[in-house]
């Protein structure tokens, strides 16, 4: 089932840098090629967001996208994804 997920990048991983990472095999079979990006779910928090979820004990969820294109550091992006096997890993169908 697609979703659609909103978020800002914290971190992205080129094809040629994942022998710098221990990603277990499962994640290198899946990232094989592609780029791994490091999302905060939701997009950027303003100032009032992150302290309202600092005072909730609320971290902020990251999510892990794989996907054939880049995405710049900092970036807000939004795409839709497919789940994978593994628990916050999401394979990108399409970026909008």
């Amino acid at each position: 089932m697609d979703e659609t997920i909103a978020g800002e990048v914290i971190h992205v991983v080129e094809p040629a840098e994942h022998e710098d990472y221990d990603f277990e095999p499962k994640m290198a079979s899946l990232a094989d090629s592609r780029y791994v990006i490091v999302c905060r779910k939701g997009g950027k928090p303003s100032w009032l967001e992150r302290i309202a979820a600092f005072l909730r004990r609320q971290p902020i969820e990251p999510v892990t996208l794989v996907a054939d294109s880049a995405a710049e550091e900092g970036a807000e992006i939004m795409a839709v994804v497919e789940e994978t096997g593994i628990s916050g890993v999401y394979d990108v169908t399409e970026f909008r």
